[in-house]
């Protein structure tokens, strides 16, 4: 399969998973108001294990982990779920959602310096430039932050860092695929990633669930099933069925609509930093995963 060929399958959850997860940023916002930040990542994430579980073994897929890949295994639920799960929802707390979004769909750059140190892969102009122009829109998003009055750009780095673990966990998986069905891979990320979130919710927060009002247990049941159990899913399918650079490429719309549903369902008005951001941030990722015209 070439680099710049998607089958049409490929298309269509593009398009669903760039709806799914950039719509949930302004949602997560509205969960948080009434539910604490960790209890309501972990108990999402493991139920939708149970839903992954449960449609797998219901699918006839095997289960079992292949013999000596538990440790790779692991180190993606820790990138992929955990770390990006608890670094992504105190980040967003602190910020716009839309701006969140931003700062979370840096992982290709994150993902294409990363893959330099591990997968060997040539640090070259194109990669450079992209990160030139990321980080440029990374600084206008910190002196945004330090605009407001005693503000510190805490959430800035929060979602860095969400972003990094993102970017590790496709690299752990790209450096050697793991051979099983989607769905049980899946199933077995959100398990074992969720777990420590979970724990750490239940231990560190006393969440109220008979006082939640509409919306927000909307919002909690969209991450179940949306943003988690199928938009999990189509992520993993994704890499699974093109190069990693080219599922990278899912994740360039997503920040737009991250910024424009957090206008519509929150009443944000993003700044001319914000969109400058924006701008420079979808230019790096598509400088550094666009494939370069021929004799170039």
């Amino acid at each position: 399969m070439s680099a710049t060929h998607i089958p049409r399958a490929g298309i269509v959850l593009l398009g669903l998973l760039s709806l799914g997860w950039g719509l949930n940023w302004p949602i997560m916002k509205v969960v948080i108001t009434e539910l604490p930040r960790l209890s309501f990542r972990g108990d999402s994430i493991l139920l939708a294990s149970v839903g992954l579980f449960a449609i797998a073994w219901l699918s006839g897929q095997s289960l079992q982990v292949p013999e000596g890949r538990w440790r790779q295994l692991l180190g993606m639920a820790a990138c992929n779920i955990t770390g990006w799960n608890i670094f992504a929802i105190y980040g967003v707390s602190q910020m716009p959602s839309g701006r969140a979004a931003i700062l979370g769909y840096t992982m290709p750059i994150w993902s294409a310096l990363l893959a330099v140190w591990f997968l060997h892969e040539p640090l070259d102009r194109r990669r450079l430039a992209g990160l030139a122009l990321g980080m440029g829109g990374m600084v206008l998003l910190l002196a945004a932050e330090f605009e407001k009055l005693g503000s510190a750009p805490t959430g800035v780095a929060l979602m860095l860092v969400a972003a990094i673990f993102w970017a590790g966990g496709l690299v752990i998986y790209k450096r050697s695929p793991l051979p099983m069905p989607i769905t049980s891979l899946t199933a077995w990320q959100t398990l074992l990633g969720g777990i420590p979130v979970a724990l750490l919710g239940h231990s560190l927060e006393n969440a109220n669930w008979g006082a939640l009002s509409f919306w927000p247990l909307f919002g909690f049941w969209y991450n179940v099933f949306i943003a988690l159990l199928f938009c999990y899913w189509a992520w993993n399918k994704l890499v699974q069925m093109v190069p990693a650079s080219v599922s990278s490429l899912g994740s360039l719309i997503v920040p737009v609509v991250g910024v424009f549903s957090g206008m519509v369902i929150l009443g944000e008005t993003p700044r001319w930093q914000d969109y400058t951001a924006l701008a420079l941030v979808l230019t790096a990722i598509a400088t550094v995963l666009l494939p370069p015209r021929a004799g170039v």
